[in-house]
């Protein structure tokens, strides 16, 4: 059992060419493996600026409209749960610790422990949608989602900047969520290719992109958090 377990640890034979004739993972259009390592770390950033301007269009128009309905926004805040909000920071938190430790185990060409943090990885995503998929219910079942002609139900003052909250609170955490579910798809692609050794000390590029892209993701979502949940303030007693 030892044994097998250490020959799934050892690198691929495979690494140990990597020159521009040799290495299986060269495109032709590089000279080097590091390269190629380094233009794809490139277009990851630029890919994640265009990601930076979209969310930021989105908290741009929640800071201008919390600016002029400050009472509305902080008392539809308080029909969230921050509860189950905290756990998903939690859950999210966890796992940009354990896609951390998958780069590493790819960096270092450890097979066995890179395909276990990167499904737990991809669990810790799927409990936070899971979560997510409770808070949504419970939303649409007390008419709090507004969003493709639901009704809208409110009681107290401010109901239509009320709407408006909650417009962008499914906006932003859809939005959110729809980047979640396509990281756990990369994942899973992933876990595959490593299950099959395709990744090695010289060759883990698409292991470090995919973790520039998870970390961003649960970064969104440390500023969504205390946005939407906490604006108001947290009544314990809730």
């Amino acid at each position: 059992m030892d044994d097998a377990r250490t020959r799934m640890d050892e690198p691929n034979p495979l690494s140990a060419t990597v020159d521009r004739h040799g290495s299986p993972y060269l495109a032709h259009h590089f000279d080097d493996l590091e390269q190629q390592f380094e233009s794809a770390r490139l277009g990851t950033w630029a890919f994640l600026a265009t990601e930076v301007m979209f969310f930021g269009g989105m908290f741009l128009a929640y800071t201008v409209y919390r600016g002029a309905y400050p009472e509305a926004f902080a008392e539809a805040s308080h029909h969230l749960d921050w509860r189950l909000g905290a756990l998903n920071t939690i859950v999210l938190l966890t796992s940009s610790l354990t896609m951390a430790l998958a780069v590493w185990a790819g960096q270092t060409g450890r097979r066995r422990p890179l395909i276990i943090f990167l499904a737990i990885t991809m669990l810790l995503g799927l409990v936070f949608l899971g979560v997510k998929s409770v808070e949504y219910t419970e939303k649409y079942l007390e008419g709090h989602m507004p969003l493709l002609g639901l009704p809208f139900a409110w009681e107290g003052e401010h109901a239509g900047q009320a709407a408006l909250f909650f417009d962008l609170y499914f906006v932003m955490t859809g939005f959110h969520a729809l980047h979640m579910i396509i990281g756990i798809g990369i994942i899973a692609v992933l876990i595959g290719l490593a299950w099959r050794g395709r990744f090695n000390a010289h060759y883990f590029t698409p292991i470090e992109m995919t973790g520039l892209y998870w970390h961003f993701v649960d970064i969104v979502w440390v500023f969504l958090y205390p946005l939407l949940y906490l604006i108001g303030g947290i009544a314990l007693g809730e």
